[in-house]
């Protein structure tokens, strides 16, 4: 069978990532409850995940055209699982750098080291 390529991201390098030590690194961000896969994110620099800044979800399409029009936290809808429904992140604005996030709920997300890739093959037959 033919696979679909997924096109691989690379790294948006400026002050934040620079700002955290030049290090990054790609997340998918998973539904605790139901495991389907919410975004594909760059985590800049060391440490826990406590938000997820809007310009630093890479994928899906149909999240970032939610997001894309957003200027600020009023406008922000809830992060959901859009599979289960399960509230996933709540809009807030990181005040150091007047940044949009959406505040991760504790214990809503499982993350998963990516290569830049949304959907990656995890060499299963199909």
């Amino acid at each position: 069978m033919s696979k679909i390529k997924q096109p691989k991201h690379s790294f948006r390098r400026d002050k934040y990532l620079s700002a955290r030590g030049g290090s990054a690194q790609f997340y998918l961000i998973r539904c605790a409850k139901c495991r389907e896969i919410v975004a594909l994110y760059q985590k800049d620099g060391q440490g826990r995940l406590f938000r997820l800044y809007l310009d630093r979800i890479v994928e899906p399409k149909s999240l970032l055209d939610k997001i894309s029009t957003v200027r600020d936290k009023k406008s922000m809808p809830n992060l959901v699982c859009e599979s289960c429904q399960a509230l996933i992140g709540i809009p807030m604005v990181y005040e150091r750098e007047n940044r949009l996030a959406f505040r991760l709920v504790h214990g809503s997300i499982v993350r998963e080291k990516s290569r830049g890739f949304f959907l990656e093959d995890r060499g299963g037959s199909e």
